[in-house]
């Protein structure tokens, strides 16, 4: 039987719902997702089994105007992972339309699209009328010659597995890349780190969450079958340790009881998780932090 396997990756703009999507198709959360935007930081691979094909799917940082290192890495690791994949897939809201940055979205796919399928996926269907949603099907599909074009709700499901249908046909013949039951390339270390950040996010406001990062010092496999999980939170300034701690370290423990309890479900077994927060006023400039967070530093230059 004749198996199919390649690269998936999802780009659009922040919050468009790619990390939505991604957790839908591989059937488990292997990104991170919050109202917020920007969230994704990596390219954060997910693997999709659909009959023979194996999709591999990149969830991509989503696109806007870099103003800092961290997010000219981040704009360089979307543009990187579009232009390694078999197979593109640009979601747009519904609701917001043909945005400044969807211009310029489709400007870098009349580069990067060049000799590889894109498809168009417009999300959150279920905001807009139908009126309103054919005439930006018609748009943008004037625009760029989209191979096709899904209206999908990524967090109701619908649409979802006719776009995974056609994905599935449109990679390129071969073996699989990953075993059968893998769902994410990701180190376990990466994910569990990427649950504290969730919680962290969810939890704080504003500009915080992007002046801070995650990263786990030590995982140890105990006989017993639980995890002890050691994890340091970086943040830049003294008074930012003040909000992640909390009133009487109220926040922090609201936090690690949060990421601790995903983490259990997700490893299906008991995990101690230990937080420490850290003050490092330049790690948005070194070099280690990106590697942890797998961006290239070299790639915020600019």
């Amino acid at each position: 039987m004749t198996t199919r396997a390649g690269f998936v990756a999802l780009i659009g703009e922040p919050n468009a719902g790619k990390s939505t999507l991604l957790n839908r198709m591989v059937g488990a959360k292997v990104s991170i997702v919050t109202h917020k935007v920007q969230t994704t930081r990596a390219r954060i691979r997910g693997v999709a089994m659909e009959g023979q094909a194996q999709i591999v799917f990149v969830d991509t940082p989503g696109l806007f105007q870099p103003r800092r290192r961290l997010d000219r890495a981040m704009v360089a690791a979307a543009w990187g992972g579009a232009a390694d994949a078999d197979v593109i897939v640009l979601m747009i809201e519904a609701h917001r339309g043909l945005t400044e940055g969807v211009e310029r979205i489709l400007e870098g796919l009349a580069d990067i699209g060049k000799g590889r399928q894109v498809a168009l996926a417009i999300n959150k269907i279920d905001k807009v009328q139908a009126e309103t949603l054919l005439g930006l099907t018609q748009a943008l599909n004037a625009r760029y010659d989209f191979a096709e074009t899904f209206m999908i709700s990524a967090e109701r499901g619908h649409g979802v597995d006719a776009l995974r249908s056609w994905l599935a046909g449109a990679l390129p013949e071969g073996p699989w890349l990953y075993p059968e039951d893998q769902i994410a390339d990701l180190p376990m270390r990466m994910i569990a780190a990427e649950m504290t950040r969730e919680k962290l996010t969810l939890r704080l406001h504003q500009e915080l969450p992007y002046q801070l990062t995650v990263e786990t010092e030590n995982w140890e496999e105990r006989k017993d079958g639980s995890a002890r999980i050691d994890q340091l939170i970086y943040v830049v300034r003294d008074g930012h340790k003040g909000i992640v701690l909390g009133n009487k370290g109220e926040t922090i423990k609201s936090v690690s009881k949060a990421a601790r309890e995903e983490l259990e479900e997700f490893l299906g077994r008991k995990v101690h998780l230990f937080l420490q927060v850290k003050v490092r006023q330049g790690w948005m400039d070194e070099a280690e932090r990106y590697s942890e967070m797998g961006l290239d530093f070299k790639d915020g230059n600019g």
